[in-house]
């Protein structure tokens, strides 16, 4: 259960204490103004009359302190006192109203949060103290203090751009809590948009070898814009991610310390824009242009599964983007053999319904299938796509849904996983299943080696189909910022 420290009691610290007391959890008051502690008392509200400036006088523990008192110079003191006493609490600190530059600069060193009362109105504290994105932004806040060692920010399996984009904008917010962490992935970042992105803005980001243990580099691990370990990442099962970060909602439930689930956003770079936003963290251009560019992907240019958060977060980040680079990396120079892998999946495709399947054969760029499953999507009449080939004894399979109540990261699972491994998003996912025997087969003989592959990849797909897993239907958010403590 959060305890709440408010100290100090002036004009704007009433209105607070009145905002937080139908809060779940502990609230506590410690003021010096007697008339005040009594008012408070008679209204069932824990309050001590007692200098806010003695440690001596605060509870055993605080969660999130607001320092409300209305002078600056005794706040700043407060506020130290309050930091030294409980050094992994969020504080939120009122500037005071005689506050000066010097002041403010002071109390921002001691606060994770300082409100201004030239800068803003008192509603803007109410706001501050009590909604609920603020706590979630506390919980991330206390989730990351108590990292004890470095942190790994993991993106799914061959990340897209919301995946790495939300992964090295958590490590810009860890970094701002004083946490070592590092942007990680598995696989390979060959689409060659992707590549431009993090090549033109000299992402750095570390590809993990999936032979070796992650938990012998790393202390920590936080999940973005996927919720579970081992499930389109190559981490162990068993590794318990302290943060999971997502925009997709889970089939079943998440387990991690800190979990920000909701599926009622874009992308999970929404997400991540809206805590750098709150935090007050200016983003460098590398950040906000990865960001930028990861929700306009994942939202389709703002036409595709689009939130009011998605705008915010777009007009949040939009001034501090390099529009050049964005530009770039949006016209990327396409390579023949992306073009003649679209143009195969094309000739070869196989329509059942609103589903197309196509077996493009032999490829040398295996991320061509991505964007040849992208482009049969835009076909009439078309929901679901299915695009697969094979090179080095690997049949490589990539999938597309939109607009069809189907989970297709289960049902490339349900079709593919016995033989090989799959899995993925409810409308994004991917398989790869071992060539076998096949891969011995000599050059001139694959064609024959392509019909085998398009009978057990299209045929194990379309049987699948007909009972395949629906997608989820949880709440449109759910968001489990922290576990709650025993009395």
């Amino acid at each position: 259960m959060m305890c709440r420290l408010v100290l100090g009691c002036g004009a704007v610290g009433r209105d607070i204490v009145a905002s937080l007391a139908d809060r779940p959890g502990k609230l506590h008051v410690v003021t010096d103004d007697s008339g005040r502690a009594t008012a408070l008392r008679e209204e069932n509200v824990d309050a001590l009359e007692a200098d806010p400036t003695d440690p001596s006088t605060y509870p055993d523990r605080a969660e999130m302190i607001v320092v409300a008192g209305d002078v600056a110079t005794r706040n700043l003191t407060v506020a130290d006192r309050a930091r030294s006493a409980f050094p992994d609490a969020f504080i939120l600190s009122y500037a005071g109203d005689d506050a000066d530059e010097a002041d403010l600069q002071a109390l921002a060193e001691l606060s994770d949060h300082v409100i201004d009362p030239i800068q803003v109105a008192t509603d803007r504290v109410l706001a501050a103290a009590r909604d609920e994105p603020a706590e979630r932004m506390w919980n991330l806040l206390r989730a990351l203090r108590g990292v004890e060692g470095t942190l790994a920010v993991v993106a799914h399996d061959n990340p897209d751009p919301d995946a790495i984009a939300s992964a090295i904008a958590l490590v810009r917010i860890a970094e701002f809590a004083g946490i070592e962490a590092e942007a990680c992935y598995y696989g390979e970042i060959s689409h060659q948009e992707n590549r431009a992105l993090v090549n033109l803005l000299e992402l750095d980001m570390r590809k993990l070898d999936p032979e070796d243990d992650p938990r012998e580099t790393y202390d920590a691990f936080a999940l973005v814009d996927h919720s579970r370990p081992g499930i389109n990442d190559g981490l162990p099962g068993d590794v318990r991610p302290t943060i999971v970060v997502d925009h997709h909602p889970p089939r079943v439930p998440v387990e991690a310390e800190f979990i920000d689930v909701r599926s009622d956003v874009g992308a999970t770079s929404t997400l991540l824009a809206e805590y750098l936003d709150r935090f007050g963290l200016e983003p460098d251009e590398q950040v906000a242009t990865a960001l930028l560019y990861g929700i306009r992907v994942d939202t389709k240019d703002f036409t595709r599964e689009t939130a009011r958060a998605d705008f915010d977060a777009a007009e949040f980040l939009l001034p501090y983007t390099d529009q050049d680079v964005l530009s770039r990396v949006e016209e990327p120079s396409v390579s023949s053999e992306v073009l003649d892998v679209i143009a195969r999946a094309i000739r070869n495709r196989e329509t059942r319904g609103e589903t197309v399947a196509s077996c493009v054969g032999e490829l040398s760029d295996r991320d061509a299938l991505a964007q040849a499953a992208e482009q049969l999507l835009d076909m009439e009449g078309v929901t679901t796509t299915l695009v697969y080939g094979f090179s080095e004894g690997t049949v490589y399979v990539s999938g597309r849904t939109r607009g069809a109540d189907l989970d297709l990261g289960e049902t490339l699972r349900d079709a593919l996983g016995q033989i090989g491994s799959a899995g993925g998003h409810a409308d994004m996912a991917g398989a790869q299943v071992p060539l076998g025997i096949l891969a011995e087969v000599e050059k001139d003989e694959a064609e024959s080696v392509a019909e085998i592959v398009r009978d057990v990849i299209a045929g194990r797909f379309f049987e699948t189909l007909a009972d395949a897993p629906s997608a989820p239907t949880h709440d449109t958010e759910r968001s489990v910022s922290f576990p709650e403590e025993d009395d």
